[in-house]
């Protein structure tokens, strides 16, 4: 495993090539796509038809971890959760991104966005929302509020987005999920449920001139990695896990 699945319950890598025509749907298209994908990935078994659409090519979930590939009418998806390592994630989704062009007719020119994201899921019990305040703070506007007498924090969903070049094209999101209703709160009935925290690195637009599909996903798992390790890790990842195990 790597280590940054020692940080969390569950940790995946997931690439989305979001495109602005609609994708090939016929059957050859489909089942010769896929088919090329699994000879690379025997264990890739698992095949089905989604029941609003959309195709997906598994592995067993069971497992102790699992690739995954899809097929949306404006998407090529591809993930692999608990990965043994990022290169062998990386190499999963460089494979899709290669064969997209000249199975799916994706070119440069119709890329809407390209996305690496880097999940993190922790499994928790409780306001979520105050976990995550106690663990990571406020900032300094809103500390008087968060802290005004009687009250309970309903969400609190931290966000920020910076981009990465003069023309905004390349972003990196940081965000953290949580996943507590106000019915939960109002009752002190709370479930067993997720805190995620999301790193996407995301290219806007058509490719530049020259530049293929996975030249930019490279690009893309530069800036995860290093903002990952200069401002999630220790800033974010290890303040929750260390609150989680504190409650």
């Amino acid at each position: 495993m790597t280590p940054y699945s020692t940080l969390c319950d569950d940790f995946y890598v997931n690439i989305s090539l979001n495109t602005q025509m609609e994708l090939p749907a016929n059957r050859e298209t489909v089942l010769h796509f896929f088919e090329l994908i699994q000879r690379r990935f025997p264990s890739m078994r698992s095949f089905y038809c989604r029941e609003h659409g959309g195709y997906v090519l598994e592995e067993d979930k069971e497992k102790e971890g699992f690739r995954w590939c899809s097929i949306e009418p404006r998407r090529v998806l591809s993930g692999q959760v608990k990965p043994e390592s990022i290169e062998g994630a990386l190499d999963q989704h460089r494979m899709v991104l290669e064969l997209a062009p000249f199975e799916l007719s994706v070119t440069p020119l119709d890329c809407e966005a390209l996305d690496l994201l880097f999940g993190f899921d922790f499994t928790c019990r409780g306001n979520h929302n105050e976990l995550v305040l106690e663990a990571l703070g406020a900032i300094p506007a809103f500390e008087r509020l968060v802290h005004l007498p009687g009250t309970r924090t309903v969400n609190y969903e931290p966000s920020v987005v910076i981009a990465l070049d003069p023309e905004c094209r390349l972003h990196c999101r940081v965000a953290i999920e949580t996943r507590t209703s106000p019915y939960q709160i109002r009752t002190e009935d709370y479930a067993e449920d997720l805190i995620s925290v999301y790193v996407t690195a995301r290219h806007f637009g058509s490719l530049p001139p020259g530049h293929s599909f996975p030249e930019v996903l490279d690009q893309l798992e530069r800036v995860c990695h290093d903002v990952l390790e200069n401002c999630v890790v220790d800033q974010v990842l290890r303040p929750l896990a260390r609150t989680i195990a504190s409650k």
